[in-house]
């Protein structure tokens, strides 16, 4: 018989839960997690990973084309679409069954079933061998979010996809529409618009990619649509209708409503979490618009009963998740738990070009009230984006001008998910614009633009 009670159980095995699971095996706590569906949850099933595959596939595809610009030689450039998605679903396999190996090492029970709380300290499991009953101290809910779906723009699998059949799509799209222009949504406009699809954006905002920097989201629009993509901000798709083979779309915009023709259209208006069903309002747990109310240590006002990653709001990025799963499992443990702050948690877009920020854009540092300083420095004045071929791109950073704080960093270009992550370590050690100066950064590298951004952001910029 398999043991019932633990000292935590955790619902939902993505990077929010098996992190927190991991690191409270990690502190000597009896762990046991449970999972409806599969290990890595939907970032490492369905999200994060084998998109971050097929924009790879995407990358190469484009690369290949400029191959004359590079002195190499490419003919007859094609692509095999079940191939690119069997290479994707290959690598989410592979890293999903690395879970598995995770939770044998750290002694995790896992339960595969759905999970509810009959009462406080219980979870009730429904496997495909019956129901069993679980107990423990604490529990962390971490079941994830899912696509959100508009009245009148379901998704049917066939005409109408979510980010699930777009990962596995029936077919190419010759002409296809995306609703929604956040990081979903624009990551698979560039990828399907790479590989050669006649492809649309519709954003409700003023702008694509709504919460960056408004001069990136202004200098991706000018990207995307030199690459041909159709940008329609401020409009609104209202209806589809569907035939066979087609989807006519009747778009708001401008006050007029025009219609235009589609056989493929991606969905992708934002998630909603994943609370129904767990028994939730019966414990007095506080669901706001499908979102589990928290303080900053991610507890629900019910003692032992905790909520992290997505089920718990936004930003909805994995890495938030799994640092929130840490520092959950550290508290639970008496030991010194460093709240999680939205402000020093980077986002990534890996559409074509790159974008990444993190901290305040330029418009919230001055509606907080701050007295800014602002440094740009393009990536056409640098020598290894030159090299790379890559000279489209811009830094930005924005300081506080009384204290030289690091307000935010902005970026869109080749490679700078990667770069981010030297101001996010700037913010969390509090760096001011003289730190980063005396900063020695190498050469020949893409990363030198952060030193000049900075330093334009004083009138000291060297190479521009």
């Amino acid at each position: 018989m398999a043991e019932t009670s633990f000292d935590l159980i955790v619902i939902g095995a993505g990077p929010g839960g098996y992190v927190a699971a991991i690191r409270g095996a990690q502190l000597g706590m009896n762990v046991a997690i449970v999972e409806r569906e599969h290990l890595g949850g939907i970032c490492l099933n369905w999200g994060c990973i084998p998109t971050k595959a097929m924009l790879r596939t995407s990358e190469v595809f484009h690369l290949m084309h400029r191959a004359k610009e590079f002195g190499l030689k490419a003919d007859n450039i094609g692509y095999d679409l079940d191939a690119v998605v069997k290479r994707s679903r290959g690598i989410a396999a592979q890293l999903s069954g690395g879970i598995g190996h995770l939770m044998k090492k750290n002694k995790i029970a896992v339960f595969m079933g759905v999970a509810t709380l009959p009462t406080q300290g219980k979870v009730s499991v429904k496997t495909d061998k019956g129901v069993q009953e679980l107990t423990a101290k604490n529990i962390v809910l971490a079941t994830g979010a899912r696509a959100r779906e508009l009245p009148g723009l379901e998704a049917d699998g066939d005409l109408v996809w979510t980010y699930k059949t777009a990962l596995t799509p029936p077919r190419m799209p010759k002409k296809l529409l995306v609703i929604g222009s956040g990081a979903i949504g624009i990551e698979f406009a560039s990828f399907y618009n790479t590989l050669g699809a006649d492809t649309t954006v519709v954003e409700v905002m003023d702008r694509v990619l709504p919460v960056e920097d408004e001069e990136i989201s202004a200098f991706a629009k000018k990207s995307f649509e030199k690459q041909g993509m159709k940008i329609m901000q401020k409009a609104m798709v209202k209806k589809l209708d569907r035939a066979k083979g087609k989807v006519t779309a009747h778009i708001e915009i401008g006050g007029k409503t025009e219609t235009h023709e589609f056989d493929t259209v991606i969905s992708a208006v934002g998630i909603v979490g994943n609370v129904e069903d767990l028994g939730l309002e019966k414990l007095g747990v506080k669901v706001d618009r499908t979102h589990v109310v928290t303080d900053e240590f991610c507890r629900t006002g019910i003692d032992g009963l905790y909520a992290i990653g997505d089920i718990a709001g936004a930003p909805w990025l994995a890495h938030k998740a799994s640092h929130e799963g840490v520092m959950v499992a550290d508290l639970i443990a008496g030991k010194h738990a460093h709240p999680v702050k939205p402000e020093t948690i980077a986002g990534c877009t890996y559409c074509n070009p790159q974008v990444a920020s993190v901290g305040y854009t330029e418009a919230k540092a001055k509606e907080l009230g701050y007295d800014i300083k602002v440094g740009r420095f393009p990536f056409i004045g640098n020598g290894k984006a030159i090299a790379l071929g890559e000279a489209e791109g811009l830094v930005k950073t924005i300081f506080d001008a009384k204290t030289g704080e690091l307000l935010g960093a902005h970026m869109i270009g080749a490679e700078v998910t990667e770069m981010i992550q030297g101001y996010v370590i700037g913010r969390q050690l509090e760096t001011t614009e003289e730190d980063l100066m005396n900063t020695v950064f190498p050469h020949p590298t893409l990363s030198e633009m952060m030193h000049e951004s900075v330093l334009d952001a004083y009138d000291r910029v060297i190479h521009m």
